[in-house]
């Protein structure tokens, strides 16, 4: 199968909202009249963000569930990607279940792909997206004001960490059997991008990123924009019950350094604590309380009792870890 028989098969579907899709040399997006393009790129590169064996439609949903995730962030509405593929060799059983996930993700949220590349190389998936988010009223990293609350999204029964739970299963750390590293496992290799949530968000949060670096990590971004510092909480970050189960060390590692989360991190005046609530319960999803926004700049952590903790916890870095 040739490169562009691989393309008309398996990653081209007519299109309803952009106004050209695959088969041109660029694809055109027409976004409502007073909205700007919201647009962001991430990259999936086998042996460092997924294992070889990851299940293909897994890995579909969660290259398009990344890249999502920034859209959520910034309360942006989907609009369409492009799916740039480097493939080892064609393997069309491995392709069918890739495009399923891809698809079926797309789908939900509205985002049709329109254009890509392929070519011969070791497997690495990078998607862009575009969305549409009214003019000047996006949610940026900038907005934290002294005096605002910190917020974490989260599944019902979930919490931050379990990715990184399960990649401590994958590496030997933790022992961790049955349905129980399934369920953490999906959130791994399938997490749920919080786009119903971003938009609820919209004039509700001052400030929003996603975490997917590390709580701690993307956090401090987030302060460094804003100009401003913060106090966390570190018991009060969620959790599931398999992370509960841990060693405190263990849950503190994947909580506040972990990655790959994807939730939602997020400021608010302490005025729109129900709002945010309101935010929450329409987008089917948690929100917790981590700590506060300060003037004082940098980034402090506390127990329960308001106790200093040592920062000992790093986040990911492509050019270090």
């Amino acid at each position: 199968m040739g490169e562009f028989d691989l393309i008309a098969r398996y990653f081209n579907r007519p299109t309803r909202r952009a106004a050209l899709g695959p088969g041109d040399d660029c694809a055109l997006l027409a976004p409502a009249a007073g909205q700007q393009l919201a647009v962001s790129s991430d990259m999936l590169v086998e042996g460092r963000h997924f294992l070889s064996t990851v299940d293909p439609a897994r890995l579909g949903h969660k290259a398009l569930a990344v890249n999502l995730s920034d859209l959520a962030a910034c309360g942006a509405r989907p609009l369409a990607c492009t799916l740039a593929l480097a493939l080892p060799r064609v393997d069309e059983a491995w392709l069918a279940g890739f495009s399923d996930g891809l698809y079926a993700l797309a789908d939900a949220h509205g985002c049709e792909l329109v254009g890509g590349d392929t070519t011969a190389g070791p497997l690495n998936v990078c998607i862009t997206v575009f969305g549409e988010v009214p003019a000047g009223g996006a949610i940026l990293r900038s907005g934290a004001r002294a005096g605002d609350e910190l917020w974490v999204s989260h599944a019902p029964g979930g919490g931050i960490g379990d990715a990184r739970l399960a990649l401590e299963v994958f590496r030997g750390t933790v022992a961790l059997g049955g349905e129980r590293f399934e369920r953490v496992r999906r959130a791994m290799e399938r997490p749920e991008p919080r786009v119903a949530l971003g938009l609820a968000l919209r004039g509700v949060a001052s400030a929003a990123l996603d975490v997917s670096d590390g709580l701690l990590g993307d956090l401090a971004h987030l302060l460094r924009r804003s100009g401003v510092g913060a106090t966390v909480e570190a018991d009060a970050v969620p959790r599931s019950a398999e992370l509960a189960d841990q060693p405190l060390a263990v849950q503190q590692l994947c909580t506040l350094s972990g990655g790959d989360d994807y939730e939602l991190l997020f400021t608010a005046a302490p005025s729109a604590r129900e709002r945010v609530a309101a935010a929450a319960r329409a987008a089917g999803v948690a929100a917790a309380r981590i700590g506060r926004i300060e003037s004082e700049t940098g980034l402090r952590l506390v127990d329960a009792a308001q106790r200093p903790l040592e920062r000992a916890w790093t986040s990911f870095d492509h050019f270090v870890a």
